[in-house]
């Protein structure tokens, strides 16, 4: 959300290309100020962040357990606290930022457990704009389309996925009809692991992830939320613990999901597979990360390379998704880069960081 001019684009491209080149192991050349390479931000909490919102090089917001949301102004080296108050029983585990003033939260659970929460002065005030009152109803994730325009998806409520929507930026929403949702997969859920099962790109593309029935599966809506497809995926499910937990879009067309099984210690084949036709079919990986990711971006400026991040450490991939190759062995539960060049990853015991943050400062 939010533009660059040439300048900014150009030197984000060059960044994407660095970054690319270094996780790889081929020599920067001489424009590079340093090696990049994920560098932890002392957070002072040990709280797990499956919630990241990167505004931009200098800016991020991130949610997790206890109720907590933190904010940085200047890279990570400082990290604000501004937890909605009397948050603590609230397991936030989405957040979306459109700058440093304003962002909206996604708490998960049962019931009322399931809240959506804004801001508009930076995290100093909360207002609650959503509370499931259905105990059927259990939200998982929230994505915007742009400032005013945005879902939020729960798992299966008599058969079928319920959609939120919003009209002016998250201060109300409603629920839209399930007429052009496909029926639901038995035990088919989204994972609220990475803030990452239900995203957007463009003005009314928006993907949905699943998992736990027999197919993991990818729903599609090009009218924000009002009818949808399914397709399989390659990614195994047929377990509660198995199928896509993470989706990422450059553009309408060009998808990579990544996901595979939860459990600590269990296989994960075939745990990425790519799209180029909006996400109608999709295309195992044909090397794929070596285990379980649950989170997956691109980029900045990039139509090739991505990074995807999972509790065993971060991948990259060059070319489009096809083939990953393992760069930084560090637990990450969520990934998110922004226009201007930065990236940042979140995950447990207070966990964030940023990579290459010092890139902008070379000429290339």
């Amino acid at each position: 959300m939010g533009r660059t001019g040439k300048a900014g684009r150009t030197a984000a491209a060059c960044a994407a290309a660095l970054l690319a080149a270094v996780a790889l192991g081929v020599a920067p050349g001489p424009a590079a100020a340093r090696t990049p390479a994920w560098e932890l931000k002392d957070t002072h909490t040990d709280a797990r962040f499956r919630g990241l919102a990167a505004v931009d090089r200098h800016t991020a917001w991130v949610a997790g357990s206890k109720g907590t949301v933190l904010r940085t102004t200047d890279g990570g080296a400082h990290w604000k606290p501004v937890s909605p108050p009397g948050a603590d029983a609230l397991e936030f585990r989405d957040i979306e930022a459109f700058d440093a003033r304003r962002a909206v939260v996604l708490a998960i659970g049962e019931g009322e457990a399931s809240r959506i929460l804004r801001t508009d002065d930076g995290g100093a005030t909360w207002t609650e704009s959503f509370r499931n009152t259905d105990p059927k109803a259990f939200y998982d994730c929230v994505t915007f389309f742009d400032r005013r325009h945005g879902l939020a998806m729960s798992d299966p409520v008599d058969g079928r996925y319920r959609i939120l929507s919003t009209r002016d930026g998250g201060r109300s929403w409603r629920v839209l009809p399930n007429t052009g949702m496909p029926p639901a997969q038995s035990g088919e859920a989204g994972f609220a692991a990475s803030g990452q099962c239900l995203v957007a790109s463009g003005p009314r593309d928006v993907w949905l992830a699943t998992g736990g029935g027999a197919a993991s599966r990818v729903l599609h809506s090009a009218d924000r939320g009002l009818t949808w497809t399914a397709t399989k995926t390659p990614i195994p499910a047929g377990d509660a613990a198995r199928g896509v937990f993470g989706l990422a879009f450059r553009d309408r067309t060009h998808g990579i999901a990544v996901g595979g099984d939860y459990n600590a210690g269990l296989p994960s084949p075939r745990a990425a597979a790519v799209t180029g036709d909006a996400g109608r079919s999709w295309t195992p990986s044909a090397q794929p990360p070596p285990a379980y990711r649950s989170g997956v971006a691109w980029l900045p400026h990039s139509r090739t390379a991505a990074l995807a991040v999972g509790p065993t450490g971060t991948d990259l991939t060059t070319n489009g998704g096809r083939t990953w190759r393992t760069v930084d062995p560090g637990s990450y539960d969520t990934v998110d880069c922004t226009h201007d060049g930065a990236c940042w990853a979140a995950g447990e015991k207070g966990r964030v960081a940023r990579l290459g943050h010092r890139v902008g400062q070379d000429r290339s």
